[in-house]
C-alpha cells in the first residue's frame, strides 16, 4: 500500500487506539480462519505504520518525471524558458471505495530577468483522512556565464505555505468501534521549503529541505513536531550530435529526518524529437528504501521489503501542450490490492521567450 509505507506522517495519537482495536480483531480470528502469520504481521506493520503516521503536506511521488519539477523543488519557479500550468491527477485501487487518489495544480513563471514566482496547490485522500494545502514560491536564478546560450545557472527558491487536515471518525460508531468519538477533527498549520538547483551545460541537481517549521500544535509528541524530509537529485542528458534521441539517467535520494529514513529513485527516461517542435518520451523509476531507520532489524527489514515499486511513464510535448501517464506497481509479497497507482499529468506552457539555452536540458527549454 503506496501512501502507508511511502508518504504518511504523524497525525493524531488516537489513531494508536484504533490501530490496536483492528490488530486485535487481526490476532483473534486469524487463528481460526487458519491464516498464514507472515503475511498478517506485514498487514499489522503496514496499518501500524498508516494510523501513527498520516500525511506531512505534498506527497513525493514519481510524477517530478513528467517535465513538473517545481512540483517538489521551489528552487524551479521560473527556471524554464516558458512558464508552467501543471495538472495532475492520482488514483490508486480503481473500484474501490475511498482509495487514495492525489489532485495537484501548479503554475510557476519567470518575473523579469532573473526572479521566478509560482504557487502549488493540492488536494490529498487516503479514506478517512484528507489534507488540502496551497504554497505560493519566490526563486532568483543566478546566470555565471556570459549569455543563456552557454548555461551555468545557480537557482534559489523558498515556498510558504498553509496546509490543514481532517480526520473524518462520524461513520466509526455506526461500524461499531468503541475507541473513538464518532467526530471530525481539523488541524491546520504553516509551513516553508527551501531549495537550490545547479544547470551547467547537460548536468543539473537540485536540494530541498520541505517542511522547515516545527509545529508543537499538531499535537503533544515529538515525532509529529518534526516533518523534515530533505530531497537530493541529480542527472545528465546525453545525446549525439543532430542525434533524434536522448537519454536522461538521474537519481533523487530522499531522508526524512525524525524517523532516519532513507529511499533511493533510479530514474532513466528516452526522448525521441518529432516534427513540428513535438517531443515522446519513455522513462521508468525504481523506488527502494536503502535505510529502514531507527527501528530494531526486524522492523527495519519489514519496511525495507515493503517500500519497493517501479513507476514506467510516458509523455509527449506537443508544443505547448504536453500530456503524460504513470504506473506505479508495488513489487513486495504484502499487498492489499492487485492493482497499480494510476497518475495523468496535463501541461500548458505560455510566455515563452524567444531565446533557448543551448543545452540537453528539457527541464529549462
Amino acid at each position: 500500500m503506496e501512501k502507508n509505507t511511502e508518504d504518511t506522517l504523524p497525525y493524531l495519537d488516537k489513531r494508536l487506539n484504533i490501530t490496536n482495536y483492528y490488530i486485535l480483531q487481526i490476532m483473534t480470528y486469524a487463528p481460526k480462519l487458519k491464516l498464514n502469520f507472515k503475511p498478517i504481521f506485514g498487514i499489522v506493520a503496514l496499518l501500524t505504520t498508516y494510523f501513527s503516521f498520516a500525511q506531512e503536506g505534498l506527497p513525493v511521488y514519481s510524477d517530478y518525471l513528467t517535465d513538473n519539477y517545481y512540483l517538489i523543488h521551489p528552487s524551479m519557479a521560473g527556471a524554464s524558458n516558458c512558464s508552467q500550468i501543471r495538472l495532475t491527477a492520482r488514483r490508486s485501487w480503481l473500484g474501490q471505495t475511498d482509495a487514495p487518489s492525489l489532485q495537484t495544480l501548479s503554475i510557476n513563471g519567470r518575473v523579469g530577468r532573473s526572479s521566478g514566482l509560482g504557487v502549488n496547490a493540492f488536494a490529498d485522500t487516503n479514506g478517512f483522512h484528507k489534507q488540502n494545502g496551497i504554497y505560493g514560491t519566490y526563486a532568483h536564478h543566478l546566470l555565471f556565464s556570459r549569455d543563456e546560450v552557454d548555461i551555468n545557472m545557480l537557482s534559489f527558491g523558498l515556498s510558504a505555505g498553509v496546509l490543514q487536515y481532517q480526520l473524518d471518525e462520524t461513520s466509526f460508531i455506526a461500524a461499531g468501534d468503541p475507541l473513538v468519538g464518532g467526530s471530525t477533527t481539523n488541524q491546520a498549520y504553516f509551513n516553508m521549503d527551501f531549495g537550490f538547483s545547479y544547470f551547467y551545460r547537460d548536468f543539473f541537481t537540485h536540494f530541498t529541505a520541505k517542511n522547515l517549521i516545527e509545529n508543537q500544535g499538531l499535537n503533544e509528541t515529538d515525532l509529529t513536531s518534526n516533518l523534515r524530509r530533505f530531497l537530493l537529485s541529480m542527472g545528465v542528458n546525453i545525446s549525439k550530435f543532430n542525434s533524434p534521441w536522448q537519454f536522461e539517467p538521474s537519481l533523487l535520494a530522499q531522508y526524512r529526518q525524525q524517523l532516519q529514513q532513507t529511499t533511493v529513485d533510479m530514474n532513466i527516461k528516452v526522448y525521441r524529437k518529432l516534427n513540428n517542435n513535438r517531443t515522446a518520451y519513455l522513462g521508468v523509476s525504481y523506488r527502494r528504501a536503502v535505510d529502514a531507520g531507527s527501528t530494531d532489524d526486524s522492523a527495519s527489514l519489514l519496511v525495507q521489503e515493503q517500500l519497493s515499486y517501479v513507476s514506467p511513464l510516458f509523455g509527449v510535448n506537443l508544443g505547448k501542450l504536453k500530456f503524460a501517464y504513470t504506473y506505479t506497481k508495488q513489487l513486495n509479497e504484502v499487498v492489499f490490492s492487485s492493482d497499480g497507482f494510476h497518475q495523468i499529468t496535463l501541461g500548458y506552457d505560455f510566455g515563452c521567450r524567444k531565446q533557448r539555452y543551448h543545452c540537453n536540458c528539457p527541464a529549462l527549454n
